[in-house]
């Protein structure tokens, strides 16, 4: 050609590669048609009553186990029928058709008899893609089926999700038909895990007594087999007494009563509990329980604040709620029976001694709860034995060492022995049936001193001290330890941390956060430590960040809405109303 053909264009490659995307596509159809006229293939597959033709070659290339049988010596490899037993017809003809087309569906009608055969024949894209539905399909009804159906076929991580989406909704499963009729082995598996998610250990005693009287002649031998993995020591001595002491099929066992007698004697003797710990005194970790984190109120911008707000671990996110009726600042913040208690604090102008309850269901506060004898700034305020107890603060003339709990049963409230130190800016705890006062202020300087407080007696006593002086710090019960972060000294706010072992009676440092916090709160949420807020010195925090005890290390995970200095924080489950089924999303990814 003429150059005013080619005008200025450059001179042609002196190679063009090319891969065809029509090229597999347009083979694989042409020989799905020779399969579908019978021409040009070389084996029968005789399934059931069904005769399936189809290529060798084909079959060898897509499947692990048609190759060994084609390539190898086996009889088979010489044969031009072959007969294949303990397989569905059906899928075996979805299977193949697979083979030639790339496409499958699978749906309901098909999957239990799909994946046993794409196990059968190696083809593990299919096993995947089987599991897949199968996760997705998951629900409190049919989950203990599919957790036994993964493990007949060894899909483990179908197993994995199954197992976790049961442990996560067991207060649902253990109502359905299929745990009634689970085998012993199956049952002693779901109820001996630590991350069973129950409101309390009573749910598991009954689950296990609907289990064994839903067939009482067969199951009665597997009662003392089956109770063991129930954490009677962890149950309250009401119902331990009254429900299962008392319980004619627990009562006729010998084996079963001496687990009775072992809780009990756990229950009565709280200063041998040391030496009695086990399996059955450890309490359930039920990891993703859609708990959520609220913050209470604080200071903020030189004033008292009412705002509260929520964060959900699984989104990352902080959203407002309704706040509460009054500002308040060094409010004691905890969870009792579903509901959020924000007790004293002071209002920018006042000491306060009303309290305020919020439901979450509701997104709504009430103050119809009976106020504390004492205004209290700076109280500590936890949870223990359904009781909800004020520790120490100051109410505007002194630092107080006063003590009292609220049942919310009376809606009244009652004095109990006074701490042995005044405190306020206090941090209080709940492990092993004591209330422990941590550290605080005397009204004078920062304390170390801790003690301990023993319903049964009514009394408190000392215990280790720990290694700083901290006011204003955070704490809180994180793996059978206290932790103690963050805080004021006498001179600077702190970063650093410390727990407490009450075996050994001992403190031991942790790594420091990373900010100075006092006045901050601690808070554990589905299974993790997170530290929210208070003052670095210079600024009031909204940040938070969590501990890795794995690793040792804090890291910033996200900010509030408000800073806050001498908030509260409270864990609760997320309301009913909200979507958390944590599991579906673990199972599409």
């Amino acid at each position: 050609m003429s150059d005013a053909i080619l005008g200025d264009r450059a001179p042609s490659p002196a190679r063009l590669a090319h891969t065809s995307d029509k090229h597999p596509r347009g083979t694989l159809a042409e020989l799905n048609v020779l399969r579908r006229h019978h021409e040009l293939c070389d084996v029968i597959l005789n399934v059931g009553g069904r005769k399936i033709f189809a290529h060798r070659v084909i079959l060898s290339a897509c499947s692990p186990y048609f190759r060994a049988m084609f390539t190898g010596e086996l009889e088979e490899s010489r044969q031009t029928e072959v007969t294949i037993r303990d397989i569905d017809e059906n899928a075996m003809e979805l299977l193949i058709d697979f083979c030639y087309t790339s496409h499958i569906v699978v749906e309901e009608s098909n999957v239990q008899t799909l994946l046993p055969a794409a196990c059968l024949l190696q083809l593990a894209e299919i096993q995947d893609i089987c599991c897949e539905f199968l996760k997705r399909q998951l629900d409190p009804t049919n989950c203990l089926g599919i957790r036994a159906f993964a493990d007949t076929h060894s899909c483990r991580e179908l197993l994995r999700i199954a197992d976790k989406f049961t442990q996560h909704n067991f207060q649902e499963v253990m109502e359905s038909e299929e745990f009634l009729l689970l085998p012993v082995g199956q049952l002693v598996d779901i109820i001996c895990s630590d991350e069973l998610n129950v409101r309390s250990e009573e749910q598991v005693f009954n689950a296990v007594m609907a289990w064994l009287k839903y067939n009482v002649s067969d199951r009665r031998q597997h009662l003392a087999q089956v109770l063991q993995h129930v954490r009677l020591p962890l149950l309250s001595p009401k119902f331990l007494v009254g429900t299962v002491g008392s319980d004619l099929l627990v009562r006729s066992d010998e084996a079963c009563r001496d687990l009775v007698d072992e809780a009990k004697n756990y229950l009565l003797l709280p200063q041998e509990r040391p030496l009695m710990q086990g399996p059955r005194t450890r309490p359930r970790k039920p990891t993703r329980r859609g708990e959520v984190l609220f913050a209470v109120g604080g200071w903020c911008s030189g004033d008292a604040i009412a705002s509260v707000e929520k964060f959900d671990p699984q989104t990352n996110d902080w959203k407002m709620v309704a706040p509460m009726s009054k500002r308040r600042c060094g409010v004691g913040v905890a969870v009792l029976n579903d509901l959020l208690y924000a007790v004293g604090g002071h209002d920018g102008q006042s000491y306060l001694n009303s309290i305020e309850r919020y439901d979450p269901q509701t997104n709504q506060w009430s103050c119809d709860v009976a106020p504390t004898t004492s205004c209290r700034t700076s109280v500590g305020v936890a949870v223990l034995d359904g009781f909800l107890y004020a520790v120490g603060g100051q109410d505007g003339v002194q630092c107080l060492n006063h003590v009292e709990r609220y049942d919310p049963k009376e809606n009244k409230w009652a004095k109990v022995a006074p701490m042995t130190t005044r405190r306020l800016g206090v941090a209080v705890a709940v492990l092993g049936g004591y209330l422990y006062a941590i550290g605080g202020s005397d009204g004078q300087c920062p304390l170390n001193t801790v003690e301990r407080f023993d319903p049964r007696q009514n009394k408190w006593c000392a215990v280790s001290p720990m290694s700083t002086r901290r006011k204003h710090l955070g704490c809180a019960v994180f793996n059978n330890y206290i932790y103690a972060v963050g805080g004021r000294d006498d001179c600077m706010e702190l970063s650093s941390a410390e727990r407490y072992n009450p075996h050994t009676n001992t403190w031991s440092p942790i790594v420091a956060m990373t900010s100075r916090r006092s006045g901050v709160g601690l808070a554990v949420v589905n299974g993790q430590l997170y530290a929210v807020g208070g003052f670095d010195g210079t600024a009031y925090l909204k940040t938070i960040e969590v501990y890795d005890p794995e690793t040792n290390q804090w890291r910033l995970c996200g900010y509030m809405n408000y800073r806050r200095l001498g908030g509260g924080v409270g864990v609760m489950r997320a309301p009913q109303t909200e979507n958390y089924m944590w599991v579906r999303k673990d199972s599409v990814v």
